[in-house]
């Protein structure tokens, strides 16, 4: 924003002291109310010098005014930046840290359901085996079974046979005179 120096005239801004500077040089050495060259030229030199600090003064605190404001916007900007930049790795670090918390869960997680379902396939298998085996045993029972009632129906049979032939031998006996 440009700044005017206070008071200026007729509304000319930074320009109403090259108009002054003219009037002040024409007023010189050869004229213009015959003051001689001595005593116009100190004053106009005079009153040069301070238009001249004065010209230079104002445009150093313009310079420093716009170059302090210049920071300072660059100071904010750079302040807001590394705000910024700092919010976003807080960001950054916030969802590292739930990313980390979340594969862990995960982790655990699925450890949990290996270690499950290892136990069910132990529990299915020994399940089936065990029904394999009461099934075997079944067999072997029935084989078992099967076998001793072949074998007592021999030792009847055996039995009847003996005691038919016992009997048979009783009645050979009895029939027979004796001599």
């Amino acid at each position: 924003m440009p700044v005017a120096p206070m008071g200026s005239m007729d509304g000319m801004g930074n320009g109403w002291w090259i108009i002054l500077l003219f009037l002040f040089m024409g007023f010189g050495g050869n004229g213009f109310g015959g003051y001689g060259n001595n005593a116009a030229g100190f004053v106009n030199a005079d009153v040069q010098r301070g238009f001249d600090q004065s010209a230079v003064v104002n445009g150093l605190n313009n310079i420093q005014n716009s170059l302090s404001g210049n920071q300072m916007a660059d100071l904010n900007r750079s302040f807001d930046v590394q705000t910024s930049i700092l919010q976003g790795f807080n960001g950054i670090q916030g969802q590292l840290a739930q990313c980390c918390c979340d594969n862990r869960l995960a982790t655990v997680q699925t450890q949990n359901i290996v270690q499950a379902e290892g136990a069910a396939t132990r529990l299915a298998i020994e399940n089936q085996t065990q029904a394999i085996l009461d099934k075997l045993c079944a067999q072997e029972i029935e084989t078992l079974r099967a076998a001793n009632v072949n074998l007592q129906n021999q030792l009847n049979m055996a039995n009847l046979a003996a005691s038919q032939t016992a009997q048979t031998a009783q009645i050979i006996q009895a029939l027979t005179p004796t001599v």
